[in-house]
C-alpha cells in the first residue's frame, strides 16, 4: 500500500507539447521524483526525437534554469541556475489535478521550439520502471527546419510531390520520417539509452569531459 507522506510513492506525470503547431506533438512522461532537470532535459530530447544540438533552457516561476557554462559571457539578461541541482521534488504539487505545475521548456534559441509542460503528482504504479512514455501524437519536427513557420513550409513541400522543392525535402530529412507517426516504443528505447548515457546529468558534459 502507497504511503501518502512516503515521496517514493508517488511519480510526477507530465503532459507536454510544442506550442504553435496544429494538430499537436505531444508525450505523456512519467518520471520519478528524484530526476532531476538535467535529466528532464535528456527525456524530453528523446521523447521528441531531438538530438541536443542546440541550447535549452527551463523557465519556471520567473527563474532560469538549464547549463549555466554557456553564458560565461554574461550576454544573457537573466542567470541561469544549475539544472543538476534541482529535482522535482523540490517542486510544490497541487493535490488537485486539475491545477498543474506550468513550466516551459525552450530547446534551439534559433528555431525557438518553446514546450508547454504540465506536470502532476501522481501515485507511483507497482512494477513500473521510470522515466517512461505512456503516450504521445506525432512525430517531432526535423531538427535546423526553421521553427513552426519553417516546419509548415517542408510540410508543404514534403507532402505535395509537385512542389518544386519536394525531392529536396524527401531526402534532406530521409526516409524514415512519417509526420503523423509515433512510435510508443520506440520512444522508451530512445529514453532509456538517453539515461544510460547521461548517468545522472547532462550527456554533453560527459562527452566534452572524456
Amino acid at each position: 500500500m502507497l504511503d501518502p507522506f512516503d515521496p517514493d510513492s508517488f511519480i510526477v506525470r507530465v503532459e507536454a507539447h510544442i506550442l504553435g503547431i496544429e494538430p499537436r506533438i505531444s508525450r505523456t512522461l512519467e518520471l520519478p521524483v528524484g530526476l532531476n532537470l538535467a535529466l528532464l532535459h535528456e527525456v524530453l530530447q528523446a521523447a521528441f526525437g531531438w538530438t541536443d544540438s542546440h541550447l535549452h533552457q527551463f523557465l519556471i516561476g520567473g527563474l532560469t534554469f538549464g547549463a549555466p557554462e554557456f553564458d560565461e559571457d554574461g550576454l544573457f539578461d537573466h542567470r541561469t541556475f544549475e539544472a543538476t541541482e534541482t529535482r522535482l521534488i523540490d517542486f510544490t504539487f497541487s493535490y488537485d489535478e486539475k491545477k498543474p505545475l506550468h513550466i516551459l521548456y525552450e530547446y534551439d534559441f534559433g528555431d525557438c521550439w518553446r514546450h508547454h509542460i504540465d506536470m502532476h503528482r501522481v501515485p507511483r504504479e507497482q512494477g513500473a520502471n521510470y522515466p517512461r512514455c505512456t503516450a504521445g501524437s506525432r512525430s517531432g519536427p526535423p531538427e535546423d527546419v526553421g521553427g513552426t513557420y519553417g516546419y509548415a513550409e517542408f510540410l508543404d513541400a514534403w507532402r505535395d510531390p509537385e512542389h518544386e522543392d519536394h525531392r529536396q525535402m524527401r531526402t534532406w530529412v530521409g526516409k524514415k520520417f512519417e509526420p503523423e507517426r509515433f512510435d510508443l516504443e520506440a520512444t522508451n528505447k530512445q529514453i532509456g539509452r538517453a539515461m544510460r548515457a547521461a548517468k545522472g546529468g547532462y550527456r554533453f558534459r560527459r562527452v566534452r569531459a572524456s
